[in-house]
């Protein structure tokens, strides 16, 4: 029997074999979310709301939250 590890991603809990990494976490959930992060349209933090990289391992309990990176509009600095 494979060792798997629960750990949060978005307040959703998703369980895992040990070893995951974050993007196969984030994978496990949404795929869309993943495609995101590899865009870098979005990132990952910790539970601190630290970011992380994507080829982090994860332990059993870790909290991740995907974040949705702003975009600015082309003319932003011409309004300011």
């Amino acid at each position: 029997m494979s060792q798997t590890v629960r750990v949060f991603v978005n307040a959703v809990a998703v369980d895992l074999p040990a070893g995951t990494d974050v993007a196969a976490a984030v994978r496990a959930l949404d795929p869309a979310l993943a495609a995101l992060i590899s865009s870098g349209a979005a990132y990952v933090t910790d539970a601190r709301g630290i970011e992380i990289s994507s080829e982090t391992s994860l332990a059993a309990g870790a909290i991740l939250r995907v974040i949705a990176r702003a975009r600015r509009s082309e003319n932003a600095d011409a309004d300011a």
